[in-house]
């Protein structure tokens, strides 16, 4: 089983991907860290993580993607884009018909640390023994990420490939539903260009 965990951020987006291996082992396929600039336009960040996202998963094709599950925090600004990051990454995985797992930050730190209050530091430093990994993954994101994929891994279940189950999923269905409809000619009788839908 291959999972892709992504601990969502507009600033800095933590991608990383492993596989399961026998006896509750994982071996790291890749991780790395999507960045957007600070100064640019919100629209242009959360379109550039997309692009991003949506490659990574076409890439290493995963059987589960893994997000963090977003809570309220004193900090509205950052939280928001927490939870924007994170509404595109389960678009991503949506769009490739990949089945989505979400767990809370205390349930990461549990999985990987025995301790849902572990500090970052702990968390990177049993993502670094877990994986036998020569370095400890660099900034803080990239470790959470491969810290979500190895809670998925350990707590998640095995999900059924879509092409396994007899034809695409209700994501896959539902998209394809969507473009469908965005293509219908208007009111007006023009057809709306691919990825445009009709306004609300």
């Amino acid at each position: 089983m291959r999972v892709l965990g992504v601990d969502p951020g507009l600033t800095r987006c933590g991608v990383g991907v492993l596989d399961s291996r026998p006896g509750r082992r994982a071996e790291l396929v890749d991780v790395l860290v999507v960045r957007t600039p600070v100064d640019a336009p919100l629209a242009e960040r959360l379109l550039a993580l997309s692009v991003e996202l949506e490659a990574a998963v076409e890439r290493y094709r995963p059987d589960a993607v893994a997000v963090e599950r977003v809570f309220s925090r004193h900090d509205v600004s950052t939280v928001m884009g927490t939870a924007q990051a994170s509404g595109v990454a389960l678009l991503a995985a949506a769009r490739a018909g990949v089945p989505v797992g979400m767990h809370t930050p205390s349930e990461v730190k549990a999985a990987v640390t025995g301790s849902g209050r572990a500090g970052k530091e702990q968390v990177t430093t049993m993502v670094t023994r877990i994986l036998g990994l020569a370095e400890r993954p660099r900034p803080a994101d990239a470790a959470d990420a491969l810290a979500l994929a190895l809670c998925h891994l350990w707590r998640g279940g095995a999900p059924v490939p879509a092409a396994a189950a007899g034809g695409p999923t209700a994501a896959q269905r539902a998209w394809a539903a969507a473009e469908a409809a965005a293509r219908r000619p208007t009111r007006q009788g023009a057809a709306l260009p691919p990825g445009v839908g009709p306004a609300l």
